[in-house]
């Protein structure tokens, strides 16, 4: 208990190689990461969530609005989500190489997590470690997600305000997205709009919006060219803009950010081989019925 205490004390002051130890425990759950996280405060830090396909940039985009916010006077800690790498399980990409001039900013805090076959773009101990950088001394968390198209809508749970990326050459990608990304985003960027077809494109968008716009606030469209930094600083004022006017919007995020740690908690005693033996001794007598088996496992 007194080590938690410690922990807990310097996670509150922002040490940085405490917090680092601390979402490691969090990740491999090593003994007492259930009551470091108990110990930890309630905290509203605003959480970003950036995210859409991949290629749209938005690390680039990730990496200008550090900056921007830095600026400002701000503390950020960002989680960056990466593909796995199919042999050691790890992340493929790393902040050192995408953010590499943010690494010794005592005012920025940046750690890469491997996506680890996650179908919803984040870490299956994303909503955990977003607590525990919640407690630290941070004006902003901003998470990038994975990229991976459609399925890529757990953001929105976790978010108070969701950055949706493209660029111009996504064309007819939009439509099969409508029920996904399109749903969740609270501001759009299309970035690289120096390329041809830009304007074009954010007019489709902004057309497929319409209906969306019409019954609720309307969801701005902003253009960028992030390696540049140009509409960087439209964004940051955007998402301002919306954490101003979303606060009623944190109570629903936390119910379900409480929800599905419920369910990973119900989950935990569920082992996916002892399940398949079970079934194949249940098949092996007449009358096998799927809802009968189940409430029996139960």
């Amino acid at each position: 208990m007194t080590e938690i205490s410690s922990y807990t004390q310097k996670i509150l002051s922002g040490e940085h190689k405490t917090i680092a130890r601390a979402i490691s425990i969090i990740e491999n759950e090593a003994g007492g990461y259930e009551e470091l996280l108990k110990s930890l405060p309630l905290n509203n830090t605003p959480v970003i969530g950036i995210t859409g396909p991949p290629g749209a940039g938005k690390s680039t985009i990730t990496d200008s609005l550090i900056g921007q916010l830095i600026d400002h006077g701000k503390k950020i800690a960002v989680l960056c989500i990466d593909p796995s790498s199919p042999f050691s399980r790890g992340a493929l990409l790393g902040d050192r190489v995408r953010m590499n001039k943010w690494y010794n900013n005592q005012n920025v805090f940046i750690r890469s997590f491997a996506s680890r076959g996650s179908l919803g773009g984040l870490h299956a101990k994303i909503i955990e470690i977003t607590e525990l950088i919640k407690a630290a001394p941070f004006d902003f968390i901003i998470i990038e997600t994975v990229g991976v198209g459609q399925n890529e809508v757990e953001i929105a749970g976790l978010a108070d305000v969701t950055v949706v990326v493209f660029v111009p050459e996504a064309g007819d990608e939009i439509q099969t997205m409508k029920a996904g990304l399109m749903e969740v985003a609270d501001i759009f960027v299309v970035n690289k709009c120096d390329r041809p077809e830009a304007d074009k494109f954010i007019m489709n968008l902004q057309h497929m919006l319409m209906p969306a716009n019409r019954n609720n606030n309307e969801v701005p469209v902003l253009k960028t060219i992030a390696i540049q930094g140009k509409g960087i600083e439209e964004l940051a004022e955007a998402i301002k803009m919306h954490l101003t006017l979303s606060n009623n919007r944190k109570n629903s995020l936390l119910a379900e950010r409480a929800y599905q740690l419920i369910i990973h908690q119900k989950m935990k005693h569920i082992n996916r081989q002892e399940l398949k033996e079970k079934v194949e001794q249940a098949l092996q007598q007449d009358g096998f019925n799927l809802y009968k088996f189940i409430e029996a496992y139960y």
